[in-house]
């Protein structure tokens, strides 16, 4: 009988190191997106439906890393067992990713709007008390942004409030009634934000994806040959 190709045994082993590691970054970089201060922070925006996808990432990037140790043991071990739930694993991996994915991409909008619903009912902001007032205040310091809508124009009939302000010549600010503001408005920077981080996950949930069919391929290979030794 034919005996196991050595070259697919340690191929299989380092694929799997790879993937181990691929599955560290993926869990770091979705745990880092989930809790960064920008991106929940916000005044009376749930982002829950937008993070669906990151923690359907966060549980990716967590079985990846069991994936990649049951590989490698398999690989070196020889054993069918172990690369057989390999196979199976990596198959339900593939799907969650593609998921997430589409998840990510179809939520896009729906944030979007959703974010732009509820600062239009903030508007004006001279009518709103005090506490709503402080809170916007904190998310334009943290943000560096002036306005929840149209910008420094949502403040008439208010002095600007100090965090608006900014560094004067800055290429983000503008000169308004004789103080130099942020240009933008905090909708316009939490789009971009969400934009930015859309791109992370569909990439990570994407461009993952062709390195796992070698490993499905690499698993089935080395399965079979181990089966017909």
């Amino acid at each position: 009988m034919a005996g196991v190709n050595n070259c697919i045994k340690y191929s299989m082993f380092l694929f799997n190191f790879l993937f181990w590691l691929c599955g560290s970054i993926i869990l770091g970089v979705s745990i880092w997106l989930h809790v960064s201060k920008d991106a929940t922070k916000i005044t009376g925006v749930n982002l829950s439906e937008f993070y669906s996808a990151l923690n359907l990432l966060i549980t990716v990037g967590s079985i990846i890393m069991v994936l990649g140790f049951l590989g490698c043991c398999g690989a070196i071990k020889e054993s069918k067992c172990m690369l057989l739930l390999f196979f199976i694993g990596l198959l339900l991996i593939l799907a969650l990713q593609i998921t997430a994915g589409i998840l990510g991409a179809v939520y896009k909008s729906q944030v979007e709007s959703m974010i732009n619903d509820t600062f239009q009912e903030l508007l004006p902001l001279s009518k709103q008390p005090n506490n709503i007032i402080k809170d916007i205040e904190d998310m334009q310091q943290r943000m560096e942004c002036c306005g929840v809508l149209n910008g420094y124009e949502d403040w008439n009939g208010l002095s600007f409030p100090p965090s608006c302000n900014c560094i004067p010549q800055h290429a983000a600010c503008v000169i308004k009634n004789g103080k130099s503001v942020w240009a933008q408005s905090c909708l316009t920077v939490m789009n971009d934000l969400l934009k930015a981080n859309l791109i992370i996950v569909i990439g990570i949930a994407f461009g993952l994806a062709a390195i796992e069919l070698f490993g499905l391929a690499f698993s089935m290979t080395l399965y079979c040959q181990i089966k017909n030794k």
